[in-house]
């Protein structure tokens, strides 16, 4: 089971694996469609972020508790700084120890995102990357450094204005107004690509977690590449209240599914 906590964080989210969009059968070419970039909206002016959160999550695998994932969020001065870490647990961690840890944050006013970094720890796998926006040029740089070979690459690519990252999305998205039937579309930068993200509000569900039991939003993240496309389907349960805290992850791979089930939330 290779790299199972990286496809924790969306993410889509919950997929914080930097992957390419799958290929495309080769034939006639088609007409280029000018892709049009939705505007990122800033955080509803009501919605109140949390000043100190942890949410615990316990991940099963099949009839396996796999791991644990645990979210901290943060508020410091206009930005919402989160950070997650990914730990694999009993069997799995004999197979394939993991120990990831992400950090990103935003700004609570505008809901750019400030920033998007990551030390992977996975087998014998050691990569730390850094992916920074700079608004005023227009500019997203990466640089990532395999721990073990001793070598380091850079990259730079366009943004527009203002875009998500992976992590941070989660909760910029409870900023929003979720109603059912509709969605929430966002820029979402992803390897050095800016790809368009449409979170659908599909249902209302009543959700039972370690932590309690919940009336959720089930909120499916779709794109039209990118890593929420080419990891497989990705589902995140919502609170149905002012909170809109996220109670349950789940995603449908190649390989099974897993699911985040929110396991304790502390005001820490």
């Amino acid at each position: 089971m290779t790299r199972f906590q990286g496809i924790l964080l969306f993410s889509v989210l919950g997929c914080v694996g930097v992957t390419g969009a799958r290929g495309q059968l080769l034939g006639p070419k088609k007409p280029v469609v000018p892709v049009v970039i939705p505007t990122l909206q800033p955080p509803t002016p009501e919605y109140v972020f949390p000043a100190k959160q942890t949410l615990t999550f316990t991940v099963d695998w099949r009839v396996f508790t796999a791991g644990t994932a645990v979210f901290q969020i943060e508020q410091q001065g206009t930005t919402e700084k989160v950070t997650a870490t990914g730990d694999s647990v009993g069997a799995v961690n004999m197979l394939f120890p993991v120990v990831d840890k992400f950090q990103a944050g935003f700004d609570t006013k505008t809901g750019c995102s400030t920033g998007f970094s990551k030390q992977l720890q996975e087998g014998r796998r050691k990569v730390n990357s850094d992916l920074t926006f700079d608004y005023q040029t227009g500019k997203q740089s990466l640089v990532e450094k395999n721990m073990v070979k001793g070598t380091s690459k850079s990259l730079s690519a366009s943004i527009p204005a203002c875009v998500a990252d992976s992590l941070s999305a989660i909760f910029y998205v409870a900023s929003q107004h979720l109603t059912i039937g509709q969605q929430v579309n966002f820029p979402l930068a992803d390897a050095m690509r800016t790809v368009t993200v449409a979170m659908k509000v599909e249902a209302r569900e009543e959700i039972k977690t370690p932590a309690g039991t919940f009336t959720t939003l089930r909120v499916q993240p779709t794109a039209d590449e990118g890593v929420v496309k080419s990891r497989g389907q990705i589902w995140i349960w919502y609170t149905d209240d002012a909170r809109h805290m996220p109670v349950q992850i789940r995603a449908k791979l190649f390989w099974g599914t897993i699911t985040f089930h929110l396991q304790s939330v502390e005001a820490k």
